[in-house]
């Protein structure tokens, strides 16, 4: 049935076309806006390019397909599923949500997603901006980009790109951040007040835009939940390896015959990549950014450590048990015993040192698994450690940054998962309805939990339009500093602490990779 312009369908002219949207909830939405061109055809693997727009009046109210990835029938575990979305190259597209396309210049939130550079979506209904728009009269931006194989893998120097520009990925985000600048005013935002916000491969993608030269005055804040900023990032040389492996799984000898396979094909061979690049007590990264001294010349955390962004805002947090998401529910990591632990505790600390630090860990939770050793290492080297070491170099040398800890563990699986990786983000959007497939948040008490959400997703609300989380329904949060080192923990009882992450901090001094002690 054909759409005619009214209340309910909210009319929006662009220079590359009017889109027609809808009203859920009290709040008008567009979906699958195209930010630039179908990434098809001689666009696999090349850098975001503008859309040539359309004709007439395009329809705003459906999502549309999300980037090709590898899915799980029946969904995670842990987060459940929503059932299997339609996916396809075609991906490139944004979803506003909007209290009004008015001239009102509100607040921007721009929404990146995670899953582990190999899943995920904008779409998904779990990160609904319909809550941030309503509660903090925010437009809410959130973004569709090339992942996985598509989105992640490295072909190096060849025929129409002799500099070997790889990450795809950030060039989509980048054309959608442009996207922001030149067109929210039309959707009632202000382009001049914009928080990009991203969690895991989300956070990692922010931190990577935040510091690129070409986002200077695109971005006035931003929100870094989890970032594995502890990963290892290749070069050219390193993922050129990885990618012969790929060729092969694919059945081909060239990038070129690469190019001429269609996606399933692709997304089928990334499956393989995963048995042939899956280290013990390290998670899994099949893909991942390229450091190709093009498009990025240094890892995210490193540019923001010295000297880029310094005039960001930064919020920065992490998950009490972030590992325990990957490995807690894992029959083989559970077996685990104290001398394959310690083993890999000496891949980062040495031999001699390794049986100590696994003392450490285990004074720091008594009756501790080996498994739970290996999983608060996994947490401290990946997310918490290098995230504390961030917060400590941004407060000297740029404005505030605010940190926090997750700490509210679920009963979900018998306890196992704790407060694990992925676990706050339904507090931060307060919008459980969304999340009522996901295992994982099944016992924790109404009552804590509502008061929680309401808690968190205030201070991102207050943190997004001002730069301050502060609001009156929480304790004082003051900015992290290298005299306090004030953490807001976020539990049953939202508390601030000095220096909560303080033992992580010292145990992993010494070994914090590129970062300083």
């Amino acid at each position: 049935m054909a759409l005619t312009p009214g209340p309910d369908h909210p009319l929006v002219d662009l220079p590359t076309g009017r889109l027609r949207g809808a009203v859920e909830g009290g709040v008008a939405v567009f979906r699958a806006v195209p930010y630039a061109a179908p990434p098809v055809g001689d666009l696999r693997w090349r850098p975001a390019r503008p859309h040539p727009g359309w004709s007439g009046v395009r329809d705003a109210t459906a999502d549309g397909p999300s980037a090709p990835q590898l899915y799980m029938e029946g969904g995670d575990p842990v987060l459940g599923g929503h059932g299997s979305p339609p996916f396809d190259e075609d991906c490139l597209t944004l979803n506003v949500w909007t209290p009004a396309a008015d001239e009102a210049r509100r607040p921007v939130l721009v929404w990146i997603h995670g899953g582990g550079f190999v899943s995920g979506s904008g779409s998904l209904p779990n990160y609904s901006g319909e809550t941030f728009a309503r509660d903090g009269d925010f437009v809410v931006v959130s973004v569709n980009y090339r992942i996985g194989p598509l989105g992640y893998l490295y072909t190096g120097p060849e025929e129409g790109n002799p500099e070997g520009a790889g990450n795809p990925w950030l060039s989509d985000q980048l054309a959608a951040l442009r996207w922001v600048a030149a067109h929210i005013a039309s959707f009632g935002g202000d382009p001049e007040n914009v928080t990009v916000a991203g969690q895991s491969g989300g956070a990692l993608s922010t931190a990577a835009l935040a510091g690129l030269p070409e986002t200077q005055g695109l971005i006035r804040r931003v929100i870094l939940q989890s970032p594995p900023f502890g990963l290892d990032l290749p070069g050219p040389d390193a993922y050129l390896e990885r990618t012969a492996a790929y060729l092969e799984l694919a059945g081909v000898k060239t990038v070129a015959e690469l190019r001429e396979l269609p996606w399933p094909e692709l997304i089928g061979a990334a499956g393989g990549l995963f048995a042939r690049t899956t280290r013990w007590g390290y998670w899994p990264t099949p893909f991942l950014p390229v450091i190709d001294g093009v498009t990025l010349t240094r890892h995210p955390v490193e540019a923001l450590l010295h000297g880029a962004a310094t005039g960001v805002d930064v919020m920065i947090g992490w998950t009490r048990e972030e590992a325990n998401f990957g490995f807690a529910l894992d029959a083989g990591y559970a077996a685990a015993g104290r001398e394959q632990v310690t083993a890999r505790i000496a891949e980062t600390f040495g031999a001699e040192a390794a049986p100590g630090v696994y003392a450490a860990y285990e004074r720091a939770r008594p009756g501790a698994r080996p498994v739970d050793v290996l999983m608060d290492l996994i947490t401290d080297e990946l997310f918490r450690v290098p995230a504390v070491r961030l917060a400590e170099a941004r407060a000297e040398s740029g404005p505030p940054v605010w940190a926090y800890q997750f700490d509210l563990p679920t009963p979900a699986h018998e306890g196992r998962l704790g407060a694990a990786h992925c676990l706050e983000l339904p507090f931060v959007f307060d919008n459980f309805d969304r999340w009522a497939h996901a295992p994982f948040l099944a016992g924790i008490d109404p009552a804590v939990r509502d008061g929680l959400a309401h808690t968190m997703h205030q201070a991102w609300i207050a943190f997004a339009r001002t730069g301050d989380p502060n609001h009156p329904a929480m304790p004082t949060w003051e900015p992290y500093g290298t005299d306090t080192r004030t953490t807001m923990r976020f539990d049953a009882v939202v508390t601030a602490l000095g220096d909560l992450a303080g033992d992580s901090r010292r145990l992993h001094g010494p070994v914090a990779r590129g970062l300083p002690s």
